[in-house]
């Protein structure tokens, strides 16, 4: 019989380097499935729920907590352990009264950060990453979780938006621009919190750019590993 549906499980050797998993414990791990995340930049809950977050002993009882609603991606109870979760996405413990928020820190590319104010799990910064025109003149922007919105407002590709979850409206807008204030969020400076001193065009051989100031010096990055979290500091909390 034919092969149907792709593969749920991948190589714990050759599952991203960032997840904390046990290499030679056993030989598979859950992979993610197909949604909002590459699988490359991102987790399948179950094993965020067991390895990192320590929710559960084994995926067993992790499927259990998932499979009696307990556990929230950005505000939607989600049952599926390879339901892939990545940057900014907010992760509610529903009985622990519990929201966590995945950024990148300590050069870490996604690290679960613990929310001070559960206020803010309902709010969420999202990189516009497409934009285009529709039929209506209207206007249709995509961000970097998948997520598309059909806005009047005028906004560019590499600005943040901070949305509000609950009904899916723009609540602030970030300009990628100088002196903004930057979350890195790739390569050796991920986590890093900086300001940007200078935008420099994309050249044949080199992307664009920035110049961002960081607590000890300057360091040059492409425009698709920062993120613009605020005017003067973060406008939610991102560390």
């Amino acid at each position: 019989m034919a092969k149907k549906g792709g593969d749920t499980t991948v190589k714990r050797q050759r599952a991203p380097s960032f997840w904390k998993v046990r290499r030679k414990h056993g030989q598979f791990v859950v992979r993610a499935r197909p949604g909002p995340h590459p699988k490359a930049v991102c987790y399948p809950l179950g094993i965020l729920l067991r390895d990192v977050l320590s929710v559960g002993q084994t995926m067993d009882e992790v499927k259990g907590i998932l499979n009696d609603g307990k556990v929230s991606v950005d505000g939607v109870v989600r049952r599926a352990i390879g339901w892939p979760v990545g940057l900014m996405d907010t992760i509610e413990l529903i009985p622990l009264s519990q929201t966590f928020r995945l950024v990148p820190k300590n050069r870490n590319l996604l690290v679960p950060v613990l929310l001070s104010k559960q206020s803010e799990k309902s709010l969420k910064l999202l990189r516009v990453t497409l934009k285009k025109t529709i039929k209506g003149n209207k206007t249709q922007y995509g961000f970097h979780d998948g997520m598309t919105l059909v806005l009047t407002e005028q906004y560019s590709v590499g600005d943040t938006c901070l949305v509000d979850l609950s009904n899916k409206q723009i609540k602030s807008h970030m300009i990628l621009k100088k002196d903004s204030i930057v979350l890195v969020t790739k390569g050796e400076n991920a986590g890093a919190i900086g300001k940007i001193e200078e935008i420099r065009d994309g050249l044949f051989s080199l992307p664009k750019r920035t110049v961002v100031s960081l607590a000890d010096r300057s360091v040059e990055i492409p425009v698709q590993m920062v993120m613009s979290v605020g005017d003067k500091e973060p406008i939610i909390q991102v560390n």
